[in-house]
């Protein structure tokens, strides 16, 4: 245990330093108390004590916030404020602090990185409580049917690892990986369905995150079993894909997707609509119209934060 000149007591958590081609580089998980330890800059500089005020020792942040500072009295790095990575880097896989140490006579300058470390401090949600889905009597074993995907903010083996279904006698469940790495769930219909034995279906999904302990989040699956509509909506091509450019104004069309039905009457009259999986970072960015099956753009995109988004 030590102690800062100010009386803030900090724990030794986790702390790689190291000089090359002049850069500083610190590690440190993120979520430390103020006054944690990030490591010894007079060392890394091999200053001693009392050059740190004859030269004028200070940090320039990048950064609005002042996440660390620096301990004139002993040289010590400290964390100033809270840490929160997701908050600073998104979902990057990459993150870390920019600054320069700087001191005078003669005037130097050190620029300094400190990498945030991602940790387990989000569980997996689900944007609704509750996930209704209509399934006629008629669909055969082997249908699959989208639901609800969860979100974690966290990265790697933090973010969703799995997902579980309840036990019951009809569905199973189906993880699929999408291009960025994130998984989403299907339910697959395992057993023909029967109206008259069983209208309704309570399920539980789970998400799963890959921490260590893991956390988890629920969603509750209502199954209404309803009399048959002999024919799906047919799509004309399984995949659609398209290019769009980053900062393309809002509007631009991005594709045009179709379906038919071959039913007569209300069976036949279809609407387009995002599968509630589709995360809610998706529906702000594209706008689909419900009729023509139009998918426009309706927010800012930017080529750094995503270059593939998958809607379904």
């Amino acid at each position: 245990m030590a102690k800062l000149s100010s009386g803030v007591s900090f724990v030794f958590l986790l702390c790689l330093s190291d000089l090359i081609s002049g850069q500083i580089l610190f590690s440190i998980p993120e979520e430390l108390e103020h006054g944690a330890f990030v490591g010894n800059i007079a060392e890394d500089l091999r200053l001693n004590i009392l050059e740190l005020l004859a030269r004028k020792f200070r940090l320039a942040h990048e950064e609005r916030k002042q996440y660390v500072e620096v301990n004139l009295e002993n040289g010590v790095l400290f964390v100033n404020e809270r840490i929160d990575r997701e908050q600073i880097c998104r979902q990057s896989s990459a993150c870390s602090l920019s600054l320069q140490v700087v001191h005078d006579n003669p005037l130097e300058i050190h620029p300094t990185a400190v990498e945030i470390i991602d940790v387990n401090d989000n569980s997996p949600s689900f944007r609704n409580s509750e996930f209704l889905l209509q399934i006629s009597e008629s669909i055969s074993a082997g249908a699959r049917f989208p639901v609800e995907s969860a979100h974690d903010p966290d990265i790697g083996r933090n973010a969703i690892s799995t997902y579980q279904i309840s036990q019951n006698e009809h569905f199973g469940l189906r993880i699929q990986t999408r291009n960025d790495g994130s998984k989403s769930a299907e339910l697959l219909l395992e057993e023909a369905l029967d109206r008259e034995q069983e209208s309704t279906f309570h399920l539980v999904l789970t998400a799963f995150d890959g921490g260590v302990p893991p956390r988890s989040g629920t969603i509750r699956i209502s199954i209404n079993v309803v009399d048959v509509n002999d024919n799906a909506p047919v799509f004309d091509q399984e995949i659609y894909k398209s290019s769009v450019a980053e900062n393309s104004p809002k509007g631009m069309l991005v594709v045009k997707v179709h379906a038919a039905d071959i039913d007569e009457g209300t069976n036949a009259e279809l609407t387009y609509s995002f599968t509630s999986h589709v995360s809610q970072n998706i529906i702000e960015l594209f706008n689909l119209d419900q009729e023509t099956g139009e998918i426009t753009v309706h927010g800012v995109l930017d080529f750094e934060e995503a270059r593939i988004y998958d809607l379904i």
